[in-house]
């Protein structure tokens, strides 16, 4: 370790902390299992199918009201949120009986609170045979996603790293998804999207690290693998630093001015980058170690063509 000056000496992947680190991932991804076994998660209608309605008013939006006539007209279990500008509001229903038309015009004079009239700005339909395709098809992306990622890093490196990279990236999957279980927050095609961007950057994260661990177990010679790998984590931190917090500001702004409707996507995207920063040292790096990779790995068998002349 005394080979890197000015620079962070940390013993990240000592025996006590990697233990520590995956004790403490095992836990977290137990705990998520059992909120997704238990409580399961709060779809949206982008999955159980409904109305979604974006209304427009000419004046400050009174959602108590809008609410309370929803609920008055048989719309008990309608979601009303803040749209953007005070006077824009986003409105969730379940599935209604009767046809699309009869509804639009019957929440056009409902939604209409006092003198502000109601400006139907976007309605869509969504059918439950809709929203089971679209849980389908976003189950079918994580896991396409997955397998083309391993085959990737195993391109690049060397199964053992892309088996690191992969578990990396499905503890976060596992503990956003988790996160969002155990806190009832909505979930819908927003937030899937936001877990496939998490992927994206969780995996960017993971091969800068894993091209400096590539780069090191040539050039620091006589080392073993665990201390290597150290040091090329200690010599990418400020880069993982730094791109993590810029990262968060933007997201933590977009968090507090963006609106209720874009919070699910922000908050998917704040835990999973930390999640994600977290997973590219105490869960690639030491489960690539754990499968006892070594400088070897990387190298690629040279043939003698003296030898392939001998041959028969």
């Amino acid at each position: 370790m005394r080979l890197i000056k000015d620079k962070t000496n940390i013993n990240f992947l000592g025996d006590t902390r990697r233990k520590l680190g995956l004790g403490l991932s095992l836990l977290m991804i137990g705990a998520s299992i059992v909120s997704l076994a238990t409580r399961g998660l709060e779809f949206g209608i982008d999955f159980t199918g409904g109305i979604l309605l974006e209304v427009g008013y000419s004046e400050v939006a009174d959602l108590d009201s809008i609410r309370s006539n929803l609920a008055d007209h048989g719309f008990e279990d309608a979601q009303v949120q803040l749209f953007g500008a005070d006077t824009d509001v986003l409105v969730r229903l379940p599935p209604q009986d009767g046809d699309a038309e009869s509804v639009r015009n019957e929440l056009q004079a409902t939604l209409a609170v006092g003198d502000a009239a109601a400006e139907l700005r976007r309605v869509e339909f969504v059918s439950p045979q809709v929203g089971k395709e679209l849980t389908e098809q976003g189950g079918l992306a994580m896991i396409f996603a997955m397998l083309m990622i391993f085959a990737y890093v195993m391109f690049r490196f060397q199964w053992k790293f892309a088996a690191g990279a992969v578990a990396a990236l499905i503890h976060d999957v596992i503990i956003t998804t988790g996160f969002f279980s155990f806190f009832a927050l909505p979930f819908d095609l927003t937030v899937v999207a936001a877990i496939l961007a998490v992927i994206g950057y969780s995996l960017n994260d993971t091969v800068v690290v894993f091209d400096r661990i590539r780069e090191n177990f040539f050039k620091l010679r006589g080392l073993d693998a665990g201390e290597a790998i150290n040091i090329s984590i200690n010599e990418t931190l400020a880069r993982t630093i730094i791109t993590g917090l810029t990262t968060l500001l933007v997201l933590v702004a977009l968090l507090v001015v963006g609106g209720e409707s874009i919070g699910p996507f922000s908050i998917a995207l704040i835990v999973g980058i930390v999640v994600g920063t977290y997973s590219s040292i105490y869960i690639a790096s030491a489960i690539a170690l754990l499968f006892d990779v070594t400088p070897q790995d990387l190298i690629e068998p040279v043939k003698d063509p003296d030898l392939l002349d001998d041959l028969p």
